[in-house]
């Protein structure tokens, strides 16, 4: 048995990285799933692969209409709705406040907290109506603190993180749990696509940020797609039935502080200056 048998999930962002391997995931672990994201073949090639269980709607996130048309896809498809992952992203621009585009800044905060809004918006009536279900949002360590991502980028993420906790206090009653998830750096071509890079190459390019991603925490190896997925997994399950409001840091440790070291040898370095100036 699947920890997910007989549950139904849309995952938003579902075409590569954290989405599609969550995707495939869940299919493994039992549910059927409706991917949704703005690259068709992509989108279409992934459903392919997992089967009569996956399915792929083509949905532009900051459309209120697309949601409600991918919300009501899912019931018609698979006759229910357990599980929303609110994954979909882009990268932020990272410059002066003084220079920042505020085109960019809309579309950035449409694209990662008006659209998750909009998910729960649409998935909440379904739940309260089923009396069950779980929301999944997508943090981020950089709504958590400052200095790791653009302006747009970690305002986005951190109105996630606190909205998810004012819809978990209201429909918590209702039988359904909210979560959200927030990744550290995790190999996947976010990265490439805000150095520029067109989406096909920037997947390419993701492995090669392996080695400089597994020095960036206390945990001595690159965040992976697996790992969000796994915690997704757990969130989406009876396993978290007793779970919501809260704000899961996935981040091989580098909200909780430096590497120890790397404290070590800075100490060192400062005991040997001070002896030196004696």
């Amino acid at each position: 048995m699947g920890a997910l048998d007989g549950k139904v999930a849309i995952i938003t962002g579902g075409t590569s990285g954290i989405g599609a391997r969550t995707a495939e995931l869940f299919v493994e672990e039992g549910a059927k799933v409706v991917i949704a994201g703005r690259r068709q073949a992509e989108g279409e090639g992934l459903a392919k692969q997992l089967g009569a269980a996956a399915s792929f709607v083509r949905t532009d996130v900051i459309k209120e209409a697309d949601i409600k048309a991918l919300i009501e896809h899912a019931l018609a498809k698979f006759g229910s709705l357990d599980c929303l992952f609110n994954n979909a992203g882009i990268p932020g621009r990272i410059g002066a406040i003084a220079d920042i585009d505020m085109a960019h800044f809309d579309t950035v905060i449409a694209t990662h907290l008006r659209a998750v809004v909009l998910g729960m918006k649409y998935a909440a009536p379904v739940m309260i109506r089923q009396g069950s279900g779980s929301i999944i949002n997508t943090g981020s360590i950089a709504g958590l603190r400052a200095g790791y991502s653009a302006h747009s980028y970690s305002a986005a993420k951190a109105a996630v993180i606190h909205v998810t906790r004012c819809v978990a206090a209201e429909l918590g009653e209702k039988g359904i749990r909210v979560n959200s998830i927030s990744p550290g750096a995790i190999v996947t071509g976010i990265f490439a696509k805000g150095a520029g890079l067109p989406d096909a190459v920037a997947e390419r390019t993701a492995e090669g940020l392996k080695e400089r991603f597994a020095a960036f925490q206390p945990i001595p190896r690159a965040g992976l797609p697996e790992d969000i997925a796994q915690a997704a997994l757990y969130l989406a399950s009876d396993g978290g039935s007793f779970v919501s409001g809260q704000d899961i840091v996935v981040d091989g440790g580098v909200v909780a502080g430096s590497r120890w070291s790397q404290l070590l040898k800075t100490r060192a370095g400062m005991a040997e200056e001070m002896k030196s100036r004696v």
